[in-house]
């Protein structure tokens, strides 16, 4: 029989719980959003989340893994919806209409983490990690671009439309949203889109 050591003892990982990561990535969110990557810090996110700094790294190894993390789900989920919308089949109209309400949709989920790609993208995306922030702007203007010029090609918007433009404009309008939405509030994420949409592609038709 094997001799057994009386001071081994048998360890046991705890693993966090993907609950509580979620919990702490919205509280890190919101600080970020409100503070700004570089003024962030993590005791900060710490104390909103009532928990001691050390005790925070046992989940995320720093602030970048937090806002990266942010980031990335916001993304991957902005984009399965708009994959869906330009898979459709749609004309330039109804692709457009179904851009603007996606994207609604998912300030309503993700308002935090898209006040933080509007405001730090830039300054985060010439950090290694963060390649995939321009991936994301480039393939963003494609769709948005594409369907416009798809559309005075097509005679659905005005043959004069500065393409670029528009998708600026439209582009600017619609992510600003972030600074002012809260979820919950009068408007679903629908109907603002709706009256975004009646507002802007409106104004871009042919004129009769």
């Amino acid at each position: 029989m094997p001799k057994i050591s009386g001071n081994s003892k048998k360890t046991t990982t705890v693993s966090p719980s993907p609950e509580r990561r979620r919990e702490l990535l919205a509280t890190a969110a919101e600080v970020f959003a409100a503070q700004g990557y570089n003024a962030t810090t993590v005791r900060r996110i710490a104390d909103e989340a009532g928990m001691l700094a050390g005790s925070l790294y046992y989940h995320f190894d720093s602030k970048e893994s937090m806002v990266d993390e942010i980031l990335s789900a916001f993304l991957d989920e902005l984009w399965a919806g708009y994959e869906d919308v330009l898979r459709a089949g749609l004309g330039p109209r109804e692709t457009i209409e179904a851009l603007v309400t996606e994207s609604f949709r998912e300030i309503d989920r993700h308002r935090a983490a898209v006040a933080i790609y509007q405001k730090e993208s830039r300054q985060l995306a010439a950090l290694p990690r963060f390649g995939y922030l321009t991936d994301s702007q480039r393939r963003f203007e494609q769709a948005w671009l594409g369907t416009l010029e798809r559309g005075v090609a097509d005679g659905v918007f005005r043959a004069d439309l500065d393409a670029r433009l528009a998708y600026r404009f439209l582009r600017d309008t619609v992510w600003v949203a972030a600074s002012w939405y809260r979820p919950g509030g009068q408007h679903s994420p629908e109907e603002i889109a709706r009256q975004y949409v009646s507002m802007v592609l409106d104004g871009i038709t042919p004129r009769h």
